[in-house]
């Protein structure tokens, strides 16, 4: 039922489209209900149509009423085609032109209700290029132009634009004779009534044939109409007289007889009452309606839709599903282009800290030296001085025998002092982290030192002790240096493994690239099969590309996958080298 919902409301929606400005919807409920056999019911009509301001032909105000009242009582029982002229009526003098057409008006009648059979089920109503394809490919090979390739071509460069046409734009398209050029105008209504009884009403096969009676057993002409679930036979192709039906269902079958009574290319089909023998004109349309009616009788057993019917759902899925594969892809682009930019943006901090360090450490290493060799020239000076010291020291030792236990006092007191020394070497190495402390500290030690080498220079022993502490001070300075070089070319590494990366993930780059260039000639060749099994002659090429993402060194492609296996490796190896 949802099925015929979905149907019935595309041409109501052309007759209330176009009753809109007329507000008149109460003709249109009341013409509804008549050709869809469904009882009227003037009060609820009465009631919805009040005089009011919420507008009952609105969108909002009138389908409560269509559905609740209409569309939910329909049973099926009622006249399509009289369905569809009385909605047309409504709609085609308000949106068709006043230029001629090359088809009659029931030819654009019948080209509107294979519009509203092929359309997409989404409003205002608009038919996409490739039905649009599949329906010029019918009506030309019913005109019996299949084979004119060439013609086919130049009439799919008329198919519209790439959002599809209206029901108007379709008529007038094949109104204005440009895909039956060299074709008359009796052959263009023949196509399109040929291609609106298999696509509208179900007709599988047509023809005459000979049908041998039931009582008095004579040949007689008729033209049989084969649809889903029945044969009906006509006395001719007017269709006015009928003459009966062949019922069909799961339990029917078809066989070829035997030449006899004069009779040639016979086939019987039998069903649970009654059994009808049939001969056709030649053996190429006894194949063809016995093929046609097995596989009638074959869907009707599985349940299956008519063949065009099965064909236009399959179309429309593979449509849905292609739009859902360009909607995953571009969803997957979007998160590639993000983690993409991230990864830059991490990559640029990291090079940047890189560059920070080895600036900070270039400038910390040039102060390393500036200061040893100012400590190497201010060292010199005192061991000079601390030589002129010591031979003064000798000459007036033998003087100053006397003052012994005045110059152990003041040993003793210089060994405190000597202590205090180690404790500021020692608050001085904690503190050279900070450039600006190591400064300061630097020179109140050397103020200091000079304070005390004063005391010093008159005493052999304290210069010694002396000169130990400078050596031991400048070994510690070398080891500080050589930690300090041992960390710039860990940077350095660490600096070298990151190009490594960036040239790897380049690399990646260009074997993505190349999988989807082979991914989309793959999906070319697949689609260039789907459109021969269905029969189509144009391919349906993809929609725009997105366009490519521009990176630090060229363009940039990945799927998710790659790009979750290359995160997986860029976090292993930053965790192997922390």
């Amino acid at each position: 039922m949802g099925g015929l919902k979905e149907e019935l409301l595309k041409a109501i929606w052309h007759a209330f489209t176009a009753l809109d400005l007329d507000r008149s919807g109460k003709v249109l409920s009341h013409n509804l209900c008549t050709v869809l056999n469904v009882p009227h019911d003037p009060v609820a009509l009465e009631e919805h149509f009040r005089d009011d301001d919420e507008g009952p032909v609105s969108n909002q105000g009138y389908m409560p009423y269509l559905n609740k009242f209409i569309l939910e009582k329909v049973q099926g029982n009622f006249d399509k085609v009289e369905f569809n002229r009385m909605c047309w009526t409504l709609c085609f003098k308000k949106n068709l032109t006043k230029s001629p057409l090359f088809i009659s008006d029931e030819d654009a009648f019948k080209v509107w209700v294979i519009f509203n059979f092929l359309s997409e089920d989404k409003y205002p109503l608009v038919i996409v290029p490739e039905e649009i394809e599949y329906l010029l490919k019918k009506l030309t090979e019913a005109m019996g132009a299949g084979s004119h390739q060439e013609q086919f071509e130049h009439n799919k460069n008329s198919l519209g634009a790439n959002q599809g046409l209206s029901a108007w734009e379709l008529i007038e398209l094949i109104g204005s004779g440009q895909f039956s050029k060299g074709m008359d105008r009796q052959t263009v209504s023949m196509a399109v009534n040929e291609v609106f009884n298999e696509l509208i009403l179900d007709v599988l096969k047509q023809g005459y044939m000979l049908k041998k009676g039931h009582r008095r057993k004579n040949w007689t002409e008729r033209w049989f109409v084969l649809k889903p679930n029945i044969i009906s036979y006509y006395a001719s192709e007017d269709l006015k007289d009928k003459k009966g039906d062949i019922v069909l269902d799961e339990n029917c079958f078809v066989e070829s007889l035997p030449d006899k009574d004069g009779k040639k290319c016979l086939f019987l089909i039998k069903c649970l009452d009654k059994s009808f023998e049939i001969s056709a004109s030649d053996k190429k349309k006894k194949q063809e309606w016995i093929q046609a009616i097995q596989t009638t009788v074959s869907l009707l057993r599985v349940g299956s839709p008519p063949p065009h019917k099965e064909a236009r759902q399959k179309r429309k899925e593979l449509r849905q599903k292609r739009q859902a594969e360009e909607e995953e892809l571009e969803r997957q682009m979007k998160e590639l282009q993000i983690a993409n930019e991230n990864k830059q943006e991490e990559l640029e901090t990291v090079r940047k800290q890189l560059e920070e360090a080895a600036a900070r450490a270039a400038v910390e290493e040039k102060k390393r030296l500036q200061t040893q060799m100012e400590l190497q020239d201010r060292f010199s000076l005192e061991l000079a001085r601390e030589k002129m010291v010591r031979q003064q020291m000798e000459e007036q030792v033998a003087q100053k025998s006397s003052e012994l236990k005045q110059y152990l006092q003041r040993v003793c007191e210089l060994e405190e002092m000597y202590k205090e020394l180690q404790e500021a070497l020692e608050d001085e190495k904690q503190a050279r982290q900070d450039e600006e402390t190591v400064r300061k500290l630097q020179a109140r030690l050397l103020e200091e030192e000079s304070a005390k080498r004063a005391d010093l220079e008159k005493w052999h022993l304290q210069q010694q002790q002396t000169i130990l502490m400078t050596e031991a001070e400048k070994q510690e300075l070398e080891t500080q240096r050589i930690i300090k070089e041992r960390a710039l070319q860990v940077a350095m590494q660490q600096l070298e493994q990151l190009e490594l990366e960036r040239k790897q993930a380049l690399e990646q780059y260009e074997g993505v690239k190349k999988k989807l260039e082979l991914a989309a000639n793959k999906t070319k060749s697949w689609k260039d099969k789907v459109a021969h099994h269905e029969g189509l002659i144009r391919l349906i090429e993809p929609g725009s590309k997105n366009p490519h993402l521009i990176t630090n060194w060229g363009p940039a492609a990945f799927t998710q996958a790659e790009l979750e296996q290359r995160e997986k490796s860029w976090k292993g190896k930053k965790a192997t080298s922390e």
